[in-house]
């Protein structure tokens, strides 16, 4: 058994491994590279594989960094099987189809033949099947099972066992407990372990007071009269979000001021999320019981069209605007913070990952002006970033989450990571753990 790094090494994109056994060519997600823009370059460049030799595809979760290149898959000749959760399945359906437009000015730009159309992604669904947690696939001799990351809805470690030997993908490992869904489930057994390390070397803010550093950040903005935006994923972050300030509007710990949900993507996922109540964990779920709509309040505005999203300006402040795209790449939350950055009175808050290169990213690390669409914005507005929001393990609880496989594994690759994070992770499994622990690079091959 073979096992190729084709993506997510060295960075926290383009996931992509590619499993060889004597008959069978898997591939484990085919996610999109992202960085300073919203498709880097190896997106447009031939895999490091055959894609008609590829049987089946395996995916851990709907995040883009992990689906995008699957309608390039198709489009050079894959015809085989994909596998995930059912949730994971729906959600990445719309992702793919709000990403098409994006992909297509990518590669209009660039020069580039077209890999995402909407007719690319109809296809690609065709191929997909729906799995549930905790039940054993089998794909001619590789057995699979999908078990719960605590990530994002539908999320997924994968299991695969071919050959006499259990290969883990860790996918992106939960910062659990998470608000709404159910907790990670660790691995029970494996030989070997490839995992994720997006905080490899940090340490998250404590869950238990993530609320509470909301409340503290929309009471401080109010107070200045200014305007709350934050870039949120559409998956999980969005919703993770609207179900607090829901409660912390029920509790009147925060003024009743209006909230915008300025992402169609979003508003889209969110109704998912009711199609899949069996995932929630059993707070979420009692409060539907009580009556609650988790992800509704009074002075929630949901706007779908851009007519809508425009009529946002017309509203004075205090308000919150919740927009994405998540890391500042694109969407509606770029017209907001070209608006708004330049106001001392108003708050940009961070509620997830900042790639390298992104605009969020350098919003984070202090820039005081930022380009926007060709104009110069100062940035006098205060950042904030609440790193408990992360749907993403920190060290402790990813050296947690390895050390279930302690007894068998034996040996890890760290990958999905910047290199110091992968590389300060893979020190810790094998100090703190004693386990063998290395950094693969793009392209190595190792036989298992």
């Amino acid at each position: 058994m073979n096992l190729t790094f084709c993506g997510g090494t060295g960075q926290v994109t383009g996931s992509n491994y590619l499993l060889t056994t004597g008959r069978h060519k898997v591939l484990v997600d085919c996610g999109l590279f992202q960085g300073s823009s919203f498709a880097g370059d190896e997106n447009f460049k031939a895999f490091p594989y055959e894609p008609k030799e590829i049987e089946a595809v395996f995916i851990t979760h709907a995040h883009l960094d992990h689906v995008g290149r699957l309608p390039k898959l198709y489009r050079e000749g894959f015809r085989g099987k994909i596998y995930s959760t059912p949730a994971t399945r729906d959600c990445a359906e719309l992702i793919l189809l709000d990403s098409e437009k994006l992909l297509c000015q990518e590669a209009e730009r660039r020069g580039q033949a077209q890999f995402c159309t909407i007719g690319t992604v109809e296809s690609v669904m065709r191929l997909w099947h729906s799995v549930e947690y905790d039940t054993d696939l089998q794909h001619g001799e590789i057995f699979a099972r999908f078990f719960d990351a605590g990530h994002i809805l539908g999320s997924s470690s994968i299991a695969i066992r071919a050959e006499g030997k259990t290969v883990v993908f860790s996918g992106d490992i939960g910062n659990y407990p998470a608000p709404i869904i159910r907790p990670t489930v660790f691995p029970a057994k494996a030989d070997y372990v490839v995992m994720e390390s997006t905080y490899g070397n940090e340490n998250h803010d404590p869950q238990e007071k993530r609320r509470e550093y909301l409340e503290e950040v929309i009471r401080e903005t109010v107070s200045r009269g200014g305007v709350l935006m934050i870039p949120a994923f559409a998956l999980e972050r969005t919703q993770d979000l609207l179900y607090h300030l829901n409660e912390l509007f029920a509790e009147g710990r925060i003024p009743r001021v209006p909230v915008f949900l300025d992402s169609p993507l979003a508003i889209k996922l969110t109704a998912i999320y009711h199609k899949y109540r069996r995932y929630y964990n059993e707070e979420a779920e009692r409060s539907i019981q009580e009556g609650d709509d988790i992800f509704n309040f009074p002075g929630l505005h949901l706007t779908l069209t851009s007519e809508l999203s425009k009529a946002i300006n017309e509203v004075a402040a205090p308000k919150i605007i919740i927009a994405g795209s998540g890391m500042s790449h694109g969407g509606r939350i770029l017209h907001h913070e070209h608006r708004y950055l330049a106001d001392p009175a108003s708050t940009i808050l961070f509620i997830g990952y900042q790639a390298v290169g992104s605009l969020g990213r350098r919003i984070l690390e202090g820039a005081r002006e930022v380009d926007i669409f060709g104009d110069l914005i100062p940035v006098n507005a205060q950042v904030r970033n609440i790193t408990s929001y992360s749907a993403h393990a920190d060290q402790p609880k990813l050296l947690e989450w390895i050390a279930a496989t302690k007894d068998t594994v034996k040996h890890v690759f760290v990958t999905h990571g910047e290199l110091d994070r992968a590389g300060a992770l893979a020190e810790s499994i094998r100090t703190e753990l004693g386990l063998s622990a290395v950094v693969p690079e793009m392209g190595d091959t190792v036989t298992l």
